[in-house]
């Protein structure tokens, strides 16, 4: 079963004749995916973005996510490995989104059936959008490993970072019209090669890239907006984390809404 966000949560203990009884109504209509995800509501129809949170991705890269949801009030459901292999391409052509956050690419797509791939990528396809941050954009592109390949052939490889021994570091992202935003990387890939670029690299890299593939329409992005203040520990940032999270929120806007960001 997905897991509907937004939920009504409902009292634990010390409830009247009333509430026991709706209680018991909503329990008995509620189950547990697998991974220990949280047991909630299931809607008549899917929320309109589908948050995938199984092997491979951070757990705290999936939260970082929900908080910036929560904030925007965007209704979302969540999806383990397990269930995002059982769900249909006609059922995941029910959501206008799917978000894939950071994390470990190839253990995403190990996690995965070629044919659950195979669905996503004709979904995106077919209508539904994507948004890939890190190892969700590195997934996105063609690779040796099980990928969704939204890129008609281009493999992304790693930001320059990666070659001189860093592993994460604080990143001016410029935009063509906006403020440059000092943004958290880690193990993040420059996307040369695929769509517009909406941010770069200090380089001159795509850092963010936007672009279609059939009917869907395609963000992915090499940096972590969504990242949290507690990821920068240790590391000096020119901007707050409220800034890059507002512009995750402007990236997760314009890809549930198909709105072409301004680029270069």
């Amino acid at each position: 079963m997905e897991l509907d966000l937004f939920r009504v949560s409902t009292p634990q203990n010390r409830f009247g004749l009333v509430n026991a009884v709706l209680f018991f109504a909503i329990a008995s209509s509620l189950s547990c995916s697998d991974r220990g995800e949280t047991a909630s509501v299931e809607a008549k129809s899917p929320a309109p973005v589908l948050l995938f949170r199984g092997t491979g991705t951070s757990p705290s890269d999936v939260a970082a996510f929900e908080t910036v949801l929560q904030k925007a009030r965007l209704g979302y459901t969540v999806a383990s490995s397990s269930r995002l292999n059982e769900m249909s391409e006609a059922r995941l052509k029910g959501y206008r989104l799917l978000i894939i956050p950071g994390g470990n690419f190839i253990d995403i797509g190990d996690g995965l059936t070629r044919a659950t791939t195979a669905n996503v990528r004709n979904a995106v396809h077919d209508g539904m959008n994507y948004l890939g941050v890190c190892a969700g954009a590195f997934l996105a592109g063609e690779s040796m490993y099980n990928s969704l390949n939204l890129t008609s052939g281009v493999r992304f490889g790693f930001y320059l970072a990666e070659s001189h021994g860093i592993r994460k570091t604080a990143v001016a992202i410029a935009s063509p019209g906006a403020p440059t935003l000092d943004q958290y990387w880690e193990d993040g890939p420059q996307l040369t090669g695929w769509g517009a670029v909406v941010g770069k690299y200090p380089d001159g890299t795509p850092a963010v890239v936007e672009g279609t593939f059939g009917n869907g329409w395609v963000i992915l992005a090499g940096v972590h907006p969504e990242a949290p203040e507690s990821w920068r520990r240790g590391m000096v940032f020119s901007t707050p984390a409220s800034a890059d999270n507002a512009y995750a929120a402007t990236l997760i806007s314009a890809a549930l809404k198909r709105t072409s960001l301004p680029h270069y």
